[in-house]
């Protein structure tokens, strides 16, 4: 009998799957440097068009995506016809070069600059060079690379995938995702985790997966099981249709013991409230408001601040729905509001502290939020982002009961919070962690630089005692503490911030359902027990076998 094959990675979700592999086709071939001597003109006006219909093709897959993917291809859509990336190829082109070699090199140009930026933009270099890939791939006339084209359900395999690629996944067909590169909180996962699909990614031993070897994928686990054995994929079959039982309870969320734990949406548009209620979500626990903002080059009225913030109040009569206050600055400039220049703007004015260097905007937020509030029967709470200190707390909520909101609090994402925690949740009528942005600034990772993404994990005892702080001072003070990060979306990580402290969870609706059967499975005893496993452990990953061994 043949040796079966286990590989572990990081693994997305609660799914299971079983299918062949199918291989990410591999990149075009680089442009020639012939001497183009034909018109001109003509050569540019090519590119021009492939870039505007890249461009349009973006939109669309935006509008079909759900709401992680919207945000993120429409940037791309944006980026695909930068003007200042065409006057780069149009110099090209008057240079001598093809119409695909001048938009090789000039969107490789652009991509060499933000990669030596790092952080957010170093991120986006790998975005642009996927641009590149469309636009050589039109020129050619043939089609970019990306999914293979398959008449039978399997398993993708890839070093990472483009989100232009993952937001339009074929899910009748892509069973789950296998990636060698990656990490929790990247593009990738959080995709594949908005639209409930497996997913294994920072895979070891991926040269093990040919094309059309069969495999299990166990996202539970984080392992993909080479050629398994028959027996094994009906178990682990079975056990994913039990699961999926599970899931379908819209029932408010609860610990085994019937001790409750808000389960909130996450959202970053008004257009978004309605599915999150349809798929059992209790309110909205993060409302991002940056959609107003960030497409304008002036900001929005408050007339117009108060229409979009009525419609995401609409869907949740009586329920609570958290509004953050904008976080512009660092991977979100707006030239009305954030320094330009900054040399590292992840650490400059972001956040509350742009918003108190313009007050005129905050107010202005403020203002209509409070009018949308006289206007509803949702329960409107209101937090900034990037909250340093208790005296910053302050600032905030009293400028927000001011203004005659009812609920003013904080988002903790910066260490110093936690460590100043017994002020701060005095200060505050309640705290939503920020679990990507404290794990960056805990463990000195940028959350979107793939070369330090084995740092960004929130399972790491350095956050998760931080965690433990400002659960144990939010319980002392009796006020809400809530988590509205990505790893509210891990369902035994969320059984860990239970034990913690954590009243609310709030993630993309699509992970709703496996994080409230987990915590149906569950007393709150052993919450703390599994919290306390995890907090004793050196690294992330043996904090994660502690809590599935715990029991």
């Amino acid at each position: 009998m043949s040796t079966v094959t286990v590989i572990k990675g990081i693994g997305v979700g609660r799914g299971v799957a079983a299918a062949r592999v199918r291989l990410m086709a591999p990149p075009l071939s680089e442009p020639t440097q012939e001497r183009f001597a034909g018109d001109a003109e003509a050569e540019l006006a090519r590119v021009v068009a492939a870039q505007r219909r890249l461009s349009a093709d973006l939109l669309a897959r935006a509008e079909r995506a759900g709401a992680e993917a919207h945000e993120v291809l429409t940037a791309l859509s944006s980026m695909a016809v930068d003007p200042a990336i065409t006057a780069a190829v149009e110099a090209r082109i008057g240079a001598g070069r093809t119409g695909e070699r001048a938009a090789y090199e000039a969107f490789h140009e652009f991509a060499e600059t933000l990669a030596a930026l790092g952080g957010y933009f170093g991120e986006r270099a790998g975005d642009l060079k996927d641009l590149a890939q469309r636009i050589v791939a039109d020129l050619r006339g043939v089609p970019a690379p990306g999914i293979p084209d398959s008449h039978e359900p399997f398993v993708l395999v890839s070093d990472d995938l483009a989100p232009a690629d993952t937001a339009t996944l074929d899910l009748a067909l892509v069973k789950a995702l296998v990636t060698r590169e990656g990490g929790p909180t990247s593009h990738t996962a959080i995709l594949a985790r908005s639209v409930g699909l497996p997913a294994i990614v920072a895979i070891g031993d991926a040269e093990r997966l040919d094309e059309g070897v069969r495999v299990l994928v166990d996202a539970a686990s984080g392992t993909v099981t080479v050629e398994p054995r028959d027996e094994a994929i009906k178990s682990a079959m079975e056990r994913e249709r039990t699961r999926l039982e599970a899931t379908r309870s819209l029932a408010p969320g609860a610990l085994a013991d019937g001790t409750p734990v808000q389960l909130l949406a996450n959202i970053g548009a008004a257009s978004q409230s309605a599915p999150a209620a349809a798929l059992g979500a209790e309110g909205v626990g993060l409302f991002r408001t940056e959609f107003l903002f960030l497409d304008s080059t002036m900001m929005p009225s408050v007339d117009e601040q108060v229409r979009a913030y009525s419609e995401a109040l609409a869907p949740f009569a009586g329920r609570k729905v958290v509004v953050r206050a904008l976080d512009a600055g660092s991977d979100k400039p707006l030239p009305y509001l954030t320094d330009q220049g900054e040399e590292n703007p992840a650490l400059g004015r972001r956040g509350l502290r742009a918003l108190l260097a313009h007050p005129e905007v905050l107010d202005a937020q403020l203002e209509a939020l409070a009018r949308a509030q006289a206007a509803s029967d949702a329960d409107l709470w209101v937090m900034a982002p990037m909250v340093a200190d208790a005296a910053e707390t302050e600032q905030f909520t009293d400028r927000a009961h001011a203004r005659g909101l009812r609920t003013a609090g904080v988002m903790a994402e910066v260490p110093s919070i936690a460590l100043m925690a017994e002020q701060v949740v005095a200060a505050a009528d309640f705290v939503s962690i920020g679990t990507n942005d404290l794990t960056q600034y805990t463990m000195a990772a940028d959350r979107l630089l793939g070369s330090v993404a084995s740092y960004q994990d929130p399972w790491h005892p350095a956050v998760l005692r931080l965690i433990e702080r400002l659960g144990e001072a939010s319980a002392a003070a009796g006020k809400p503490l809530g988590v509205c990060g990505e790893a509210a979306a891990d369902p035994d990580l969320a059984v860990v911030l239970v034990g913690l402290g954590v009243t609310s969870l709030s993630m993309s609706a699509a992970g709703l359902a496996d994080v409230r059967a987990e915590l149906a499975l569950n007393t709150l005893e052993q919450a703390r027990s599994k919290a306390a496993a995890a907090l004793t452990a050196r690294t992330a990953m043996a904090a994660r076998n502690a809590v599935r061994t715990a029991y």
